[in-house]
């Protein structure tokens, strides 16, 4: 085995450098052998996880306009839209329906929303229909705050209070400012990104992160995202309250604005073995099979992951790739030779 990954299978840390070596210079399967081997000595006992969620797009306008996003509408759209309280109610009810016991509230940067708003949405879901809330990227946080003329501390105690039990690692994509630059140049940068994250995480408020190939990323954009996440990890307060996983999303083709590329299966794992080689200090890596597919995202529970995330019961910005149901969830989990378990979106 190359002499980095065995240094990694052995519980030493890896430095960025190594990382980098591994990711340009060792084959697909030596990589893959190295993540699983981690994976089963970090997350004994053969279990993959799973939860049922519903993701609400509480709006479609965004000021941000992303280059790869086809979702977002400007304000004066006829097909622009703010979901009022009784729309998510009813999205709720129809999730719960389903056995979904908890919400994802995704959206936009829409400044003409007051901060009321998404305090009634977080009461409403929290206390009147007994659901937990994961919700708002960190741009969404950082744009809230500024349009309310409070601090991001400020806001994550509201929020807090509203509800909201944790934060996902959203519009993260390439944490390098060259790349978010030709993405999203109105998107927080690199840096931006994580400190948002880390004031999440010191309100006690945990979540998740991912990276997002496929474009025109180089090898050594990639080891640098990953190098991003896994020090503002060492940042959280403690293990309860930081990255909870971490998850590997390929661009899908939503728009013809910018470069895209086929990200093949033997990269993919790769990629997701690393992330569990690298990223030493964050408990789990999800498989996407919301954007990979089934055959892949099996592969992967042999490559480092240990949770599917799925099911997903409503996804506008991604094509859905992956399972609806709870009883489809337990299958494929265990077809794949696991033994599945429930989780909560903060795991736990």
């Amino acid at each position: 085995m190359n002499t980095n990954l065995q240094k990694a299978v052995d519980g030493t840390r890896i430095t960025p450098a190594e990382a980098l070596d591994i990711l340009k210079n060792t084959s697909w399967t030596e990589v893959v052998e190295a993540g699983d081997a981690i994976r089963r000595r970090m997350n004994p006992g053969n279990r993959v996880g799973y939860t049922a969620f519903r993701i609400v797009n509480y709006t479609n306008v965004c000021e941000v306009t992303c280059s790869f996003c086809s979702f977002c509408r400007p304000a004066h759209s006829p097909e622009a839209y703010v979901l009022s309280l009784d729309e998510i109610r009813r999205k709720t009810l129809e999730a719960k329906a389903k056995g979904a016991d908890q919400i994802f509230l995704q959206g936009g940067v829409n400044r003409d929303i007051p901060l009321s708003y998404y305090t009634d949405v977080l009461q409403m879901l929290t206390r009147e229909m007994g659901v937990k809330v994961r919700g708002f990227s960190p741009v969404e946080l950082v744009r809230i705050a500024e349009s309310n003329n409070i601090t991001l501390d400020e806001l994550l105690d509201v929020l807090k209070e509203a509800g909201l039990s944790s934060v996902p690692g959203a519009g993260a994509e390439i944490l390098s400012d060259r790349m978010r630059q030709m993405l999203s140049p109105r998107k927080l940068t690199a840096q931006q990104w994580c400190d948002t994250l880390a004031a999440c995480h010191r309100k006690g408020l945990p979540g998740s992160a991912n990276i997002v190939v496929g474009s025109v990323e180089t090898a050594e954009e990639i080891i640098e995202h990953l190098n991003y996440v896994r020090s503002t990890q060492d940042r959280a307060p403690d293990a309860a309250h930081g990255f909870k996983s971490f998850v590997v999303w390929t661009f899908q083709p939503q728009t013809d604005k910018f470069p895209i590329r086929h990200v093949r299966g033997d990269e993919y794992l790769k990629l997701l073995a690393l992330s569990r080689i690298f990223l030493d200090n964050i408990p789990h890596i999800e498989v996407s099979l919301l954007g990979m597919g089934l055959s892949l995202g099996e592969l992967g529970l042999h490559a480092g992951a240990d949770d599917i995330n799925s099911i997903v019961i409503e996804e506008n910005v991604l094509q859905n790739h992956g399972l609806t149901t709870i009883e489809a969830a337990e299958k494929f989990i265990t077809d794949a030779g696991f033994t599945p378990y429930r989780r909560s979106l903060n795991f736990d």
